[in-house]
C-alpha cells in the first residue's frame, strides 16, 4: 500500500541484493522477533535458520507496495518437524512488512482446528497484550455477524491512515470445511480489500482442499470455496503447508492452487525422522504378525503378545522417565489399528483389560503369574536398555511400576460416543491413545514413544501412509526409548519412502535456489512401484512408473520439430569429434549396415556434456528419458567413477555412418523397439540365426551404461518425413535402475 510509510521504501532499497526467486526483502521487525523468542527450547543457531527461512518465504510473495497480484507457493517440511512455528512466523514477519490481513485455514476437525488456534494465540502472543501491544485482531471461524464486519473494517481502516504507527494486523483462523469457508467469503466480499496486501496460509494443503472431481470436470464443495476465497482478494499470496507434496505437485499447472515457488524447511537438530527409523536405528523397528492382526480371516479374540510386548516397553520407558525426571511434559503410546471405530474399541477394551490385570497382578505378591509378568518386564528392560543406556537398573524400575501404570491415562480418540475426546494432556504424565483418523494428519501426540499399528497400508498412497507417521518429530533426546510396531507392508512401505522423501526434497531444493518457476519442474522423482503418489481423483494428468533395469530407452518420434533434429545433430558431431571410436569386430559377412564403432568415456561426463542436452520435442520420449536420466544421476552420485559404452550404429572408419530407413505409423511414431533396433541376421545355409549380426540389442556393454548413436530416415506410407535424424538408444544395466514416477505434462 502506497501510503507514505517509510517500511515501502526501505523494502524497495533492499531488492538490489535480492536472491535468485525474491521478489522483495522483508524487514524483520518486532513481531518475528517476539514469536521467536518465545521458542526457548531451540538454540541460537535453529533460531536463526528459521529466521532465515521466514524471511525467504515472505520475500518470495506478492510484494505489499504492489498494486495487484496473486501467487502461489508451497512450504514443504517433514511431518511433525515444526511446520505451524514456520508459518506463524510468516505471519508474524507479514505484519512487520505491512500486510494488513492474514487468514490461516487449518484444520479438517474441531480437536485439529483448535490445535491449530492455541498454537497460533501462543506463538503471536494474542492473549498477551503486553508483549504484543493489540497488534493482532483475531477472528476464529468468522461469519457475516454485525461485530465481525464492523471490527475488520475498523482494523483495514487503520492502513490508510498515515498518521497511525502501530497499526493492526487482521488475523482469521478458519477450518477447512465449506461452511465456514463460504461465511468467511460473505464476509470479506462485504469489505473493500482494494490495495490490501493480503496472506493466505493454508495448513495440510494437500487435504480437502484439492478438486477431488477434476477428473468428472467438476469442482468439489471445499475447493469452490477456496477459489472463491481468493478471487476476493484482489492482493494476495496463496501458501500452501505440507510434509506430503506429492497431490499439489502433481495437479496441472494450469490450477490455480497448483504453487509456483517453492521452500523447503529444515528441521532442527533434535528433529527425527524416518531415516531415523528405517536407515539408522533398525532395532526401533519391529513387525507385527500376521496372524496377530484381526480381519475377516483372522479372528483375534484378545490382546496379541506383540500389543503386550509394546505397553510393556512403553511403561517401563514411562517409569524410566518419572525416575529421571524427564524434561518432556508427557510420555504417550499411539495405537492405530484402523479407520473403523469398531476396531478402535476392541483396541481400547483390550488395552483396559490388560492394564487392570496387570494393576491386580502387581499388587498380589502371592499370585504365582506376578513372577511371570515382572520377568516379561525385565525383558522388555533389557530391550530399552540397548538403545537407552540412561536407563535406569531395573529394580528401580520395578519399584514404581505400579504407580506408573496407575497413573497411565487410556483414551478411545474418536467420535464413536458422539464428539471426540480432547485429550488433557496436562492431566498427567503418561498418556495411551488408540484411535485413528482423528489422530491421523496434522495431530500432535505429546511426547510419543511407542507406536503400534496394526493397519494396513490400503490402497498404497505414499503421501497418505507417510501422514499416519505420527511417530515422528522432536524426541532426539529418547529416540532410545521409542519403538514402532508396523504391520510388514507399511513397515516396507516407509522403507521404501526415505529414498522418494529425500530426492524429491533435495530437486525441490535446487530447483528454489536456482529461482526457477515451479511450473518449469518436470516432475520426475523417485518412488517405489509399489507405492501409489497420491489420490487419483484429485489429478487429471496421468503419470507412469519407470524402472529401466536391464532395459533400452528409445524414441518413437526423434523427428520432431526441425529446431530439436538440428540441435542434436550438433550435439552428435560434437561428440564424434571428441571421441575416438573404434570399428567393433563380427563376422566377416556383415554388411555395412551390421558394422558399429564403439568408445569408452567416463559417465559423468557422458552425462553432463551429452545426455542432459539432448532433446526431445515429443511429450512421451522427453518425460521417459527424464526418468531416465534421474535413474543415471542418481547412480553416479553412488558411483562417481563409473564408465560408460558408446556405439555409433552402421558405422566404419571408411564410411562413416549409415542412415537407416525406418517406418511410421499414423501417429507419426515409431511404435515398438522391433521397428527401431535392427535385428539379428536371418540363418541361411550354414549360418545359424544372428551368426552373422547378433541384433541391436546386443551391442552393449554387460556392466556399464550404453549409448547408442542411429541415424534414420523416417518414412510414411506416401513419403519421406526426415532424413538422416540422430536418435539415441540407451540400455541401462540392472543394478542402476531404480523405480521412478514421471507425469505427463501438456505440450
Amino acid at each position: 500500500m502506497a501510503n507514505g510509510n517509510e517500511n515501502v521504501e526501505n523494502v524497495r532499497a533492499l531488492n538490489e541484493q535480492m536472491l535468485p526467486g525474491r521478489r522483495w526483502n522483508p524487514v524483520i521487525g518486532e513481531q518475528l522477533r517476539g514469536t521467536l523468542q518465545l521458542q526457548t527450547r531451540l538454540s541460537d543457531a535453529e533460531r536463526a535458520a528459521i529466521e532465515q527461512q521466514t524471511v525467504s518465504i515472505l520475500g518470495k510473495t506478492i510484494p505489499p507496495h504492489n498494486a495487484v497480484g496473486s501467487e502461489t507457493g508451497l512450504a514443504l517440511g517433514y511431518v511433525q518437524s515444526g511446520k505451524t512455528l514456520s508459518f506463524t512466523c510468516v505471519a508474524a514477519l507479514a505484519s512487520d512488512n505491512r500486510v494488513p490481513l492474514v487468514i490461516v485455514i487449518t484444520g479438517t476437525s474441531i480437536p485439529l482446528f483448535q490445535q491449530s488456534v492455541r498454537r497460533l494465540r501462543n506463538d503471536l502472543r494474542i492473549d498477551n497484550p503486553e508483549t504484543h501491544a493489540w497488534r493482532w485482531q483475531f477472528f476464529q471461524n468468522p461469519s457475516m455477524r454485525q461485530n465481525y464486519l464492523t471490527r475488520m473494517r475498523d482494523v483495514l481502516a487503520e492502513w490508510q491512515e498515515p498518521r497511525i504507527a502501530d497499526k493492526r494486523t487482521c488475523l482469521i483462523a478458519v477450518m477447512k470445511n465449506h461452511r465456514h469457508l463460504s461465511n468467511l467469503v460473505e464476509l470479506l466480499q462485504e469489505l473493500d480489500l482494494r490495495n490490501v496486501p493480503s496472506l493466505v496460509i493454508d495448513d495440510e494443503a494437500d487435504q480437502a482442499g484439492l478438486n477431488t472431481l477434476v477428473n468428472q470436470n467438476e469442482e468439489s464443495r471445499t475447493y469452490q470455496r477456496l477459489l472463491a476465497l481468493r478471487s476476493t482478494l484482489p492482493h494476495h499470496t496463496y501458501v500452501q503447508y505440507t510434509a506430503t507434496p506429492q497431490a499439489p505437485l502433481l495437479i496441472n499447472i494450469i490450477d490455480v492452487l497448483s504453487p509456483r515457488f517453492v521452500e523447503v524447511l529444515d528441521p532442527g537438530s533434535e528433529y527425527v525422522g524416518l531415516i531415523d527409523f528405517f536407515q539408522n536405528n533398525r532395532a526401533l523397528v519391529r513387525t507385527i504378525p500376521d496372524e496377530e492382526i484381526p480381519s475377516p480371516d483372522n479372528q483375534v479374540n484378545g490382546a496379541p503378545e506383540s500389543l503386550r510386548e509394546a505397553l510393556r516397553l512403553f511403561i517401563v520407558g514411562v517409569a524410566a522417565g518419572r525416575i529421571l525426571r524427564s524434561a518432556e511434559r508427557n510420555r504417550s503410546m499411539l495405537v492405530h489399528p484402523s479407520r473403523l471405530q469398531e476396531r478402535h474399541a476392541n483396541y481400547f477394551h483390550w488395552v483396559s483389560a490388560v492394564r487392570a490385570e496387570w494393576l491386580r497382578l502387581l499388587r498380589d505378591e502371592n499370585d504365582p503369574d506376578r513372577t511371570a509378568l515382572l520377568d516379561d518386564f525385565r525383558t522388555a528392560h533389557a530391550n530399552l536398555a540397548a538403545t537407552y543406556p540412561n536407563l535406569p537398573p531395573f529394580g528401580e524400575v520395578e519399584r514404581v511400576l505400579w504407580q506408573t501404570l496407575n497413573r497411565a491415562q487410556v483414551w478411545e480418540v474418536n467420535a464413536r460416543l458422539g464428539r471426540t475426546p480432547e485429550v488433557v494432556w496436562q492431566s498427567d504424565y503418561a498418556h495411551i491413545l488408540v484411535g485413528g483418523q482423528a489422530m491421523d494428519r496434522g495431530f500432535t501426540v505429546e511426547g510419543l514413544t511407542v507406536t503400534y499399528m496394526p493397519r494396513g497400508r490400503g490402497v498404497g498412497n505414499a503421501d497418505t501412509i507417510q501422514q499416519r507417521a505420527r511417530f515422528l518429530g522432536y524426541k532426539r533426546n529418547y529416540l532410545g526409548l521409542c519403538r514402532v510396531f508396523l504391520e510388514s507392508e507399511v513397515q516396507r512401505a516407509y522403507t521404501v519412502y526415505v529414498n522418494h522423501e529425500e530426492t524429491l526434497r533435495t530437486q525441490l531444493r535446487q530447483h528454489a535456489i536456482d529461482g526457477r518457476s515451479l511450473a518449469e519442474w518436470r516432475r520426475a522423482f523417485f518412488l517405489d512401484r509399489s507405492l501409489r503418489p497420491t489420490r487419483r481423483c484429485v489429478l487429471d494428468l496421468n503419470y507412469e512408473h519407470l524402472n529401466f533395469a536391464s532395459e533400452w530407452f528409445f524414441p518413437r518420434a526423434p523427428h520432431f520439430t526441425p529446431p530439436s533434429v538440428v540441435h542434436n545433430c550438433s550435439l552428435v558431431g560434437s561428440l564424434m569429434q571428441t571421441l575416438r571410436f573404434s570399428a567393433t569386430e563380427g563376422h566377416a559377412e556383415r554388411t555395412e549396415m551390421h558394422r558399429n564403432g564403439h568408445a569408452h568415456v567416463e559417465l559423468g561426463e557422458l552425462y553432463e556434456v551429452f545426455l542432459t542436452q539432448i532433446q526431445f520435442a515429443n511429450p512421451t520420449d522427453s518425460q521417459r528419458f527424464t526418468g531416465l536420466l534421474l535413474q543415471v544421476r542418481e547412480y553416479l552420485d553412488r558411483n562417481p567413477n563409473a564408465a560408460a559404452s558408446i556405439y555409433l550404429m552402421s558405422w566404419s572408419p571408411e564410411q562413416g555412418q549409415t542412415a537407416r530407413d525406418r517406418s511410421l505409423d499414423e501417429n507419426a511414431e515409431i511404435q515398438s523397439s522391433g521397428a527401431f533396433f535392427q535385428g539379428a541376421s536371418v540363418p541361411r545355409g550354414n549360418l545359424r540365426q544372428g551368426e552373422v549380426y547378433p541384433g541391436d540389442r546386443e551391442m552393449k556393454a554387460t556392466n556399464e551404461l550404453t549409448v547408442q548413436i542411429h541415424l534414420l530416415n523416417l518414412r510414411d506410407e506416401t513419403r519421406v518425413a526426415a532424413e538422416s535424424v540422430p536418435a539415441v538408444a540407451v540400455w541401462m544395466p540392472a543394478d542402476m535402475g531404480l523405480d521412478t514416477l514421471v507425469q505427463d505434462r501438456p505440450a
